[in-house]
This record gives C-alpha cells, sequence and structure tokens, in this order.
C-alpha cells in the first residue's frame, strides 16, 4: 500500500510541502496523517466539534502520537446551529423526505476552516478523508475550491485507491488510534443535527439493522409506556425555546439555542424517536443504504413544518414545498456556496416571518405526533370552520354557487369524453 501511495504521490503532489488536513482521529485521517509525513509533506490537523461530542484534548493527543507538529482543535457547534441548522429547519431540508442532512450541513463549515487555517499557515493543499463512492468528497472539493481556488485539494482515500480492510491491517500493524475492529466496522459520522452509520453488515440491505449500531436512541419497544410532551416556541421559523411539560401540562424545563438541540436529542432518543433505515441515491450515481439517528431534528422539522401549514396560505405552502425541495437537494450536492442557495434563502426567509407560535409535541415510542398548536398569525378562524351554530361572514347556502362553478370543467369533459365513446 506505501508504495502505491509513494508512486502517486511522486506524480501527483508536486509542489506541496505543507497541507491542512480535516482530522477526526479516527482509522482514515489517521492513517492519512502518517503517510503524509512519510512522504514528505508537512501536515497540519484540524478538527472542529460541532455536537459530536468529542474530547478535542483527546484528539490533539492522538495527533501527537503519530508525530502531527501543528493541531488545530476548534469549538464551532454555536456557529453550527446558527447558520447552517436554522436554515435547514427554515427550509424543512429532509433528504428525499426522509431524513435531515447530517453530513451535508457540516462539510461546508469545514471547508471554511480548512480555508481559514490553510490561508494563516501558508499551506498549498487542504486534505480530507472521503472516498471516491460517497458524497463528501464533491461537498469538500467543491466547497475549498469555492473559497479559494487555487488551493490543491487531496482526498487520499480516494486518490491512493485505499481499502477498508487494508487500512484496518495497517493500522493494527503499526498501532495507529482507530476506532473501528474488524468486528464492529461501521462508518459513523455525527454532529448535534444527527448520526449516520454505514459500512459493516449495513452494507446487505435485507438484514435488520443491529442494536449496536445505535447510540443516541433506544429500541422504541423498550421506550418508556409513559408518553413525554414537549412544546416547541418558533420565532420567524427559528426554534427559540423548548418547554418539557409535566402531566399537567405545565412546563419544568426550559432549553434554548444549542441546549435545546442538545436537550431534546437526549429526550427524544430517549422515547426511540428518530431512527430510519433509507436506501438513498448519491450524488454520484450509486444507491446506498444508510442508517440514520436524529432524535432533535426529527420532532422539529415534523414541528415546524406543522406550524407553517397553520399561518401559510395554501398557494404559498404549494410553492414552498418545492422551494424547500430544491433547498435540499442543493445543499446535499454541495451547493452550499451557490448563488442558487442564496436565492432559495430569500424565498424561505420572507416566508418565514410569520412561522411563529408554539406547538406541542407527544413522545411515544418511536413516535413524534403533533398534538397542539397556536400562533398570533393563524389562518384558522373557528368561526368559519366551526359546524356548530356560530357567527360567520358567510352563510352555506353561498357556498352553492361555487361548488357547481368550481368543478364545471371537469364535469363538462367527462360528459363529453362519455358521449363519444
Amino acid at each position: 500500500m506505501l508504495d502505491r501511495v509513494k508512486e502517486i504521490a511522486k506524480e501527483k503532489y508536486k509542489g506541496i510541502k505543507r497541507c491542512v488536513l480535516a482530522y477526526s482521529g479516527g482509522l482514515d485521517t489517521s492513517i492519512i496523517a502518517y503517510i503524509f509525513q512519510d512522504i514528505g509533506i508537512e501536515v497540519i490537523t484540524l478538527t472542529l466539534e460541532f455536537g459530536q461530542n468529542e474530547d478535542l484534548r483527546a484528539i490533539e493527543e492522538g495527533a501527537k502520537r503519530i508525530n502531527v507538529k501543528k493541531h488545530y482543535g476548534l469549538e464551532a457547534t454555536e456557529e453550527f446551529v446558527r447558520d447552517y441548522i436554522y436554515p435547514a429547519v427554515k427550509a424543512n431540508c429532509l433528504y428525499e423526505g426522509v431524513y435531515p442532512e447530517v453530513s451535508a450541513l457540516g462539510r461546508p463549515l469545514i471547508a471554511k476552516y480548512l480555508v481559514e487555517i490553510a490561508e494563516k499557515e501558508g499551506a498549498q493543499a487542504i486534505a480530507h478523508g472521503s472516498t471516491g463512492k460517497g458524497n463528501d468528497q464533491i461537498r469538500l472539493d467543491n466547497g475549498v475550491w469555492a473559497l479559494k481556488k487555487d488551493l490543491v485539494v487531496i482526498a487520499p482515500i480516494r486518490d491512493w485507491e485505499l481499502f477498508r480492510d487494508e487500512e484496518i491491517e495497517y493500522a493494527a500493524e503499526r498501532k495507529l488510534p482507530m476506532n473501528v475492529t474488524k468486528k464492529k466496522p461501521y462508518s459513523i459520522d455525527q454532529n448535534i443535527w444527527g448520526r449516520s452509520i454505514e459500512c459493516g453488515v449495513l452494507e446487505h440491505p435485507e438484514v435488520e439493522p443491529p442494536e449496536d449500531a445505535f447510540e443516541w436512541t433506544v429500541n422504541p419497544a423498550d421506550a418508556p409506556d409513559k408518553p413525554t410532551y414537549v412544546e416547541i416556541e418558533f420565532e420567524k421559523g427559528i426554534p427559540a425555546e423548548m418547554r418539557v411539560m409535566d402531566e399537567k401540562k405545565k412546563a419544568r424545563e426550559v432549553a434554548r439555542g444549542v441546549k435545546l438541540i442538545e436537550r431534546l436529542n437526549k429526550i427524544a432518543g430517549e422515547n426511540g424517536v428518530g431512527r430510519s433505515d433509507h436506501v438513498e441515491d448519491r450524488i454520484i450515481g450509486l444507491k446506498n443504504r444508510e442508517v440514520y439517528e436524529y432524535p432533535a431534528a426529527n420532532v422539529l422539522i415534523r414541528a415546524h413544518r406543522d406550524l407553517e401549514t397553520f399561518v401559510l396560505t395554501k398557494r404559498e405552502l404549494d410553492a414552498k414545498e418545492y422551494i424547500d425541495r430544491a433547498w435540499g437537494d442543493l445543499v446535499y450536492g454541495g451547493g452550499w456556496y451557490s448563488p442558487l442557495r442564496e436565492e432559495l434563502d430569500a424565498f424561505i426567509n420572507k416566508s418565514q416571518e410569520v412561522v411563529s407560535g408554539k406547538v406541542m409535541m407527544k413522545l411515544y415510542k418511536g413516535s413524534a405526533r403533533v398534538i397542539g398548536r397556536a400562533s398570533r398569525y393563524a389562518l384558522y378562524d373557528l368561526y368559519l370552520s366551526s359546524y356548530d351554530r356560530t357567527k360567520s361572514i358567510w352563510s352555506q347556502r353561498e357556498a352553492r354557487a361555487f361548488a357547481k362553478i368550481y368543478g364545471l370543467q371537469d364535469v363538462i369533459a367527462y360528459m363529453i369524453r362519455k358521449r363519444q365513446g
């Protein structure tokens, strides 16, 4: 493997003396950092903490053990929530209508900091641990080039044709730090917005995911026998406050900002909420089985979407459904740094000016159901909608002519075609 890498480096990496590596401390990036030094490229490692709850000091110590001379460990959770997650909530971002875009949202933030450190350290290249089969190579490559086009982008796992079994063997021989084994070979990516799990037995789509793949959610069958009630308050589409309610529907706990998502991940996860097993369409054209956990995202997007139906007109909702899908597909495909994303944001942000109010959610054995909502912008009117004897601005008799005219074209077409045989 090392001979193969040296041959590629001799041909492809001329003039590269210093490189900034997006470093997780796991199998792939530890091997990359180790080999870079062996082929004469100084490597500077960067680890971003944005809700994966990793020990930055321990990761730095791991980098030092493989002779990395300079390491950056940066806390970016608040920035990630404010600048990436909140826009995703406002866009009801679920890829293919199934799961929130955990990795896709994190990659533009990583690209931003890779470029900043490369400029600061005078590096000629940045590197990341993406494979040639996944989506992240596109998100990171294009994110870096959008921000600084003259940086060389290296994806060693892709460029060196490395495979997971030989990586594990290579790391074991050299006693490199790694977080996988042949018995539990999952590849995991997580941040505060969710957790994606792949590889190992999960590559067989007919096999049920084993319970040891999950960390954030309990099996719904083992969740508590009593439901948990949470109330989510939104301000202009942003989740501003969460209240955990007692049996009398009084708030017993309140959380905001980053804490809101952290606590909701725990509370919803304890109720078995936020699992999916999905065969998705990757950017590169492959279908891939992915298992996800996203307790807080599940609850927040369901609640937000319900509030929108309460305060937006039907035409707004129809248009926004299309815009939301376009936003999610664009971000999934690595288009965060795209003029179109900013243009879509303009529509979405305008629509969110009235998306303020509260939504009550019932969490119970794997389900998150909306059971109530209220807003000062609600388009629902009790007097108009009620079937009881109430005051109304129009009588039922007035609807007769509307009903006849509304269906006129369909009725005429049906009659003519039936008559013509």
